[in-house]
């Protein structure tokens, strides 16, 4: 059977379900579950024989009850109707209190799917196929389309934690990480970042044993706040071969910007959450529940500041070894806005080498009104003179439009920016624009011209927009509703901004 036919037989059910009230970030979340236990029973069996032990039923305090039936697949998938359900549920609260891989992928589990003979139909569908004998990239791909069907449903929110795989994949092409190097995300999501440089690091080169070994467990660390999101991540990374099952777990369910935890690494590869905001909910005085700024007081950190993508910057810059480069997707504000935002543009160009940036088209996230840029730097160690010399600007905004649908944007369409990025040499690079080609997309500005910008703003653009001036040529109406949808939502978003900074100073 194909992956596309697994898929769609897998998602079919998910459609069933929906009727019962089963969302599909919920069904996502039953089948990692499930495909993780059949998966474990697999491995135990010839000619695997890996002897990977499940607790036995716990009682309410995390205690093995003596006579308890064995958490496992074989245990599970015998059972029918209300047995079935009440076994499930125990299960999923037993195996939530262990360590590693397996307490990871089991926190705050909870059946959603009520109903027992639906319950048995999803188990069967798992039951039918052998997944220890299907190749990794099978594996991977029907858990990534998974994934991505889920990102899809706008309504559940799992878009954010999903971004596009053409723009992971232009990313890692660009930055070409190297065997035996570490690689970090502080904000995970599903794990894109470090499937993309797994497969590049695969595809690229001849791995040996001991390469393989460092790439399949020592390579990648990450954080993922989300319980959901992190079991999701942590089960798309194991059906790519990466990871142990009964190994300990390299992503952490801690908010990497509360501290330094003193690690550093080859490789940052990020796309940190939307929302400029740092915030905690607390209930006050009255009882009343409401939203407080929080700003991280980090000594390693150049600006205190509630904004979250200024904090994940000044955390990515932290995180990186002496020459280690990083490549992080940040929203517009983080290019121009004034105050912290200033001081910190100017002391990434002093401490690192910035030397290239993408400008993003609207359109390519499932979270809308997004206006985002890629940043490519290399830490540097301490100097008087600043290290970023030239900064090379890749305008793939003006003029250009996807949407999700109609228009997803592909690998081929950043073919360009890659060559001319020059991952082989970067050092040599050549424009397209000149003031003979003003079209071009490809622009070098040097640090001097950057620092006599008001505010240090790296927010340059130099493109004509032609539906400003050329009422023939406008995108189809498809796109245009889009971006029409794009520009309100970032508008109503700095709105919703102001509204709460207003609200908490009259709380105060």
């Amino acid at each position: 059977m194909t992956d596309s036919t697994i898929i769609s037989k897998i998602w079919n059910l998910a459609n069933v379900l929906r009727d019962d009230g089963v969302g599909y970030g919920d069904y996502l979340e039953q089948i990692t579950y499930l495909l993780f236990l059949k998966m474990a029973d697999e491995l135990n069996k010839p000619p695997y024989n890996k002897g990977l032990t499940f607790p036995k039923l716990k009682d309410v305090e995390g205690n093995e009850i003596p006579d308890g039936e064995i958490c496992n697949w074989e245990n599970l998938s015998s059972k029918r109707g209300a047995e079935l359900e009440s076994f499930y549920s125990q299960l999923l609260r037993s195996l939530s209190t262990e360590k590693g891989m397996l307490g990871q992928i089991f926190t705050k589990s909870q059946n959603k799917i009520q109903d027992p003979a639906k319950l048995s139909r999803v188990i069967n569908l798992i039951d039918q196929e052998e997944w220890s004998l299907m190749g990794a990239d099978i594996k991977g791909k029907i858990y990534e389309g998974l994934l991505e069907k889920n990102a899809e449903d706008t309504k559940s929110g799992a878009g954010q934690y999903f971004t596009p795989r053409a723009l992971i994949q232009a990313i890692v092409a660009c930055v070409q990480p190297k065997p035996k190097k570490t690689i970090a995300d502080p904000a995970c999501g599903t794990g894109g970042f470090f499937l993309a440089a797994y497969d590049w690091i695969v595809e690229n080169n001849q791995l040996d044993r001991e390469e393989k070994e460092f790439l399949k467990n020592k390579t990648f660390h990450g954080n993922e706040i989300v319980a959901s999101t992190r079991r999701m991540c942590l089960m798309n990374m194991y059906l790519h071969n990466i990871g142990e099952i009964d190994g300990e777990p390299f992503l952490s369910p801690n908010d990497a910007l509360i501290s330094d935890d003193g690690r550093r690494f080859n490789y940052v590869l990020a796309n940190p959450p939307f929302g400029k905001k740092s915030s905690m909910t607390i209930t006050n005085e009255a009882g009343e529940v409401q939203k407080e700024d929080m700003s991280y007081n980090r000594q390693d950190f150049w600006e205190t500041t509630s904004n979250k993508q200024l904090n994940f910057l000044q955390h990515i810059k932290t995180q990186l070894k002496i020459n280690g480069e990083a490549a992080v997707v940040l929203p517009d504000n983080v290019l121009f806005e004034g105050g912290a935002g200033e001081e910190v543009r100017k002391q990434l160009m002093k401490t690192t080498e910035l030397h290239t940036i993408l400008r993003l088209p609207t359109g390519l996230f499932y979270a809308h009104g997004v206006k985002a840029n890629v940043l490519f730097f290399v830490n540097k160690p301490a100097s008087k003179d600043a290290w970023t010399k030239d900064i090379w600007f890749y305008d793939y905004r003006t003029n250009v439009h996807h949407t999700l649908k109609q228009k997803p944007m592909t690998l081929a369409h950043l073919e360009e920016f890659i060559q001319l990025y020059n991952p082989k040499n970067r050092h040599n690079r050549n424009e397209t624009w000149s003031e003979d080609n003003p079209e071009g997309r490809w622009r070098r500005y040097s640090y001097e011209e950057v620092l006599k910008r008001d505010k240090t703003s790296l927010d340059i653009f130099w493109l004509r927009d032609k539906s400003l001036t050329d009422l023939d040529n406008l995108p189809e109406p498809e796109i245009l509703a889009q971006e029409i949808i794009e520009n309100l939502e970032s508008g109503l978003n700095s709105f919703r901004e102001i509204a709460e900074i207003l609200e908490g100073e009259e709380n105060n």
